[in-house]
C-alpha cells in the first residue's frame, strides 16, 4: 500500500478535524468573504507527483494556490444568477453523503438500499410544495438535467401518441414544442434530446411588461396543429422577472387538447411555501412534469435538483431510461430501481442533504426563508423605485430585482457600473438584457441575507454611481 495512503488511513480522524476547522472558519467568516476575485492568476501548474505528498501537504498546496480564489458564493450578498446558500443541516447531510458514499438505485434488493431515503425525501418535498402523491420524483444534478429528464419522457409520450417508440427508433420528423419565455436549460435539453431548438413555436407573451404566455395566442397556435400532439414548456418563474404562466388557464386547455405539459419551476416553485404568493403556482398539480432546483431556494449544496413526473407515465419513463441489462416484467414499481427511471447509472446520494434540511427546519422554516427573501427583494425594489439614479425594468413579483440606470442615455455605462460594483467584493450581481435595455439582476434565495445587507448594498450602489457620473 502507498505509504501516504496508509498513513492517511491511520490518521483519518485528525485529517477530518483539520478540514472541519478550516470549513468552520470559512462558514463563520462567509459574510466578510469577497464575492468576487479581482486577480485570479493561479500559480504555476501542479505536476503529478511520483509518490504523492499525503493529504496534509495536498491541503497546504490547495490553500496556497486555490483557496484564495474561493468566493463567498454561499454568503448573504451573492445575488448573481440564482445561487442559494447551504443550511447547516444540509452541510451535515452533504458530509455524510460523502462518508457513506452510496449509489442510490434499488429500494428492495440486497446491498445498497439508500434509494429509500430518496423516495422519502421526494414525499417530503411534495408535502412542502402541496403537490399530490401522484408524482414520482428523483434527484439529478441540476435544473438542466431535470428539464432533460422530464422532456425525455414527454418525447416518448409524444412518440406513442404518433404510434412510434422514439426511445428505440430514434427521432424522426418534427416535434412541435410550444413555449413563451423558456429558460436556456430547456432549449439545451431540446438540443440534447434531438428535438431541435429550431422546432420551438414561440407563443406571444401577455401585454404590459410581462413574460407569461398569452393564453389566447397559445390556443390559436394549438388549433393550427389540427390535433397533432405537442409539448408545452411553461414557466414557473422566468429568470429575469419571475413571471408565471397562468397554470389554471393552461389546465383548462389540457382538458380540451392533447399535449405534454412541462413546468420549469426551478426556483419559482418555492412560491408554494409562501401563504401570500402560493397563488402563483395554483393549478401546477395538473402538469405532467415539473422541474425544481434544490440548490437554489432549498439552500442545499450543489448539485441537487428534482424531476417530478406523474406516476401514470411510469412505463414511458422506463422505456426512456431502462438500463439495457435490466429488463422489467409487469409493473416497474414492484421492483423499483432509479436505474430505470433517470439518466445516470451512477449517482451520489443527493437526497440526503435535502432530507436533513427538510427534517431539521420543516415547513415553517422554509416558509420563513422564502418570505424573508421575497421581502428583501421588494425592499431593494422600493429603494430603486424611489432613487434618482436607478429604475426597475419590471415589477418585483417574487425574489428577483431586474433594474438598470435611470437615464436611458447612460445605457453604455451599465456594464461599467456593474463591474465596479462587483469589484468591491461586497456583493455580486449578474448582467442581463430585458425590454431593449441592458440590465442588472439581483436574486434573493439565501437563508442568511438580512436587512443590513440590503442597506449596505444600496449605499454601495449610490457611492459607485456617484463616482462614474
Amino acid at each position: 500500500m502507498n505509504e501516504h495512503l496508509k498513513n492517511d488511513s491511520a490518521n483519518i480522524g485528525n485529517l477530518l478535524n483539520i478540514i472541519k476547522e478550516q470549513g468552520t472558519d470559512y462558514l463563520n467568516s462567509i459574510e466578510e468573504r469577497s464575492t468576487s476575485v479581482i486577480n485570479n492568476n493561479i500559480p504555476e501548474k501542479q505536476e503529478l507527483p511520483e509518490s504523492g505528498f499525503g493529504t496534509e501537504e495536498a491541503l497546504r498546496i490547495f490553500n496556497e494556490k486555490f483557496e484564495p480564489i474561493m468566493v463567498g458564493s454561499g454568503g448573504p450578498r451573492y445575488w448573481g444568477f440564482v445561487t442559494g446558500g447551504a443550511t447547516p443541516a444540509s452541510i451535515a447531510g452533504d458530509w455524510l453523503t460523502t462518508v457513506y458514499d452510496q449509489n442510490p438505485q434499488s429500494v428492495t434488493e440486497q446491498g445498497d438500499a439508500s434509494a429509500k431515503i430518496e423516495m422519502e425525501t421526494i414525499q417530503l418535498l411534495l408535502k412542502l410544495f402541496q403537490l399530490p402523491e401522484s408524482f414520482l420524483g428523483g434527484f439529478v444534478s441540476g435544473a438542466t438535467m431535470s428539464n432533460f429528464t422530464c422532456l425525455a419522457v414527454g418525447r416518448q409520450w409524444l412518440g406513442k401518441e404518433q404510434g412510434r417508440d422514439i426511445a428505440k427508433e430514434g427521432v424522426s420528423g418534427t416535434v412541435k414544442v410550444l413555449t413563451g419565455t423558456p429558460h436556456s436549460s430547456s432549449i439545451k435539453s431540446l438540443s440534447l434530446l434531438g428535438l431541435g431548438s429550431g422546432n420551438i413555436v414561440k407563443i406571444k407573451t401577455e401585454e404590459g411588461n410581462r413574460e407569461a404566455i398569452h393564453i389566447k395566442d397559445l390556443e390559436e397556435n394549438i388549433l393550427k396543429l389540427n390535433g397533432e400532439p405537442f409539448i408545452l414548456i411553461s414557466s414557473g418563474g422566468t429568470v429575469n422577472t419571475v413571471d408565471f404562466d397562468d397554470f389554471k388557464a393552461i389546465s383548462r386547455l389540457k382538458e380540451k387538447y392533447n399535449f405534454w405539459w412541462h413546468i420549469d419551476a426551478a426556483f419559482g416553485g418555492f412560491a408554494a411555501c409562501s401563504e401570500t404568493h402560493q397563488h402563483l403556482v395554483e393549478g401546477w398539480e395538473y402538469a405532467d412534469s415539473i422541474t425544481v432546483d434544490c440548490h437554489k431556494w432549498l439552500n442545499v449544496p450543489y448539485e441537487s435538483a428534482v424531476f417530478l413526473i406523474k406516476e401514470k407515465y411510469k412505463i414511458l419513463q422506463v422505456e426512456t431510461f431502462q438500463n439495457s441489462n435490466a429488463p422489467y416484467l409487469g409493473d416497474p414499481l414492484e421492483n423499483f430501481s432509479y436505474l430505470n427511471f433517470l439518466p445516470e447509472n451512477s449517482r451520489r446520494l443527493k437526497a440526503l442533504p435535502a432530507w436533513f434540511s427538510l427534517v431539521a427546519y420543516g415547513k415553517k422554516g422554509y416558509q420563513e426563508i422564502v418570505d424573508k427573501n421575497i421581502g428583501w427583494a421588494k425592499q431593494l425594489g422600493q429603494l430603486i423605485e424611489n432613487s434618482g439614479d436607478f429604475k426597475l425594468l419590471a415589477p418585483v413579483r417574487l425574489n428577483t430585482v431586474c433594474f438598470t440606470l435611470k437615464d436611458d442615455a447612460k445605457q453604455d455605462e451599465v456594464e461599467q457600473f456593474l463591474e465596479k460594483l462587483n469589484d468591491t467584493g461586497k456583493v455580486f450581481m449578474t448582467p442581463t438584457f430585458y425590454n431593449q435595455h441592458k440590465g442588472i439582476r439581483a436574486a434573493f434565495v439565501n437563508w442568511m441575507t438580512s436587512e443590513k445587507d440590503i442597506r449596505q448594498v444600496f449605499d454601495l450602489m449610490n457611492e459607485i454611481i456617484t463616482e462614474i457620473k
